[in-house]
């Protein structure tokens, strides 16, 4: 796996940063972006102060938030360098993460001791997008004899556990 650090953390990566309150970004910043967001570097990671997260240039950065996030609101995150990921690779190093509750659904980087099933970056943002909608609208499942629920729970727990298209999936619950 590669490794980040202050030269090459910003090209075609993926990372959550956490937000960190208690934090003063120093004057002389390392880095300060056309975009007038400040980063300052250490050993350990980088700090970034910043109005807008999510898409970055070429990068994906998540803000993780005690409170929800609007973009335009200035915040600090920090992030590890081990916490960076490459998105431009084939590697299969992402997986989805479903919250049936709360009928939402993201992507997450291998963590140690993981066994869910991987994916590339690509792979894995094609199947959130299908996921969402699977959550979002039911129409689909009226040609089925399960509950929503059990329906729901079931073709998507499949379908982020495998290579098997939705299609595929679906047709085992017919």
């Amino acid at each position: 796996m590669k490794t980040y650090n202050k030269t090459n953390f910003f090209k075609h990566t993926f990372c959550e940063f956490t937000e960190v309150d208690n934090f003063q970004i120093p004057e002389n910043t390392n880095y300060k972006s056309k975009s007038d967001s400040l980063y300052f570097y250490t050993v350990e990671g980088v700090y970034r102060k910043s109005n807008h997260w999510g898409r970055v240039a070429n990068c994906r950065w998540k803000l993780i938030t005690e409170e929800k996030y609007k973009n335009q609101q200035t915040v600090i995150g920090f992030a590890k360098w081990s916490d960076f990921y490459p998105l431009n690779s084939s590697e299969k190093i992402y997986f989805i993460e479903v919250n049936f509750e709360l009928k939402t659904a993201k992507i997450q980087a291998k963590k140690e001791n993981v066994t869910n099933h991987l994916f590339a970056f690509s792979e894995a943002q094609k199947r959130i997008k299908q996921v969402r909608h699977l959550l979002k609208d039911d129409k689909w499942a009226q040609y089925f004899d399960l509950e929503i629920k059990e329906l729901q729970f079931k073709v998507i727990s499949e379908f982020i556990s495998s290579n098997k298209t939705l299609q595929e999936v679906k047709r085992m619950y017919k």
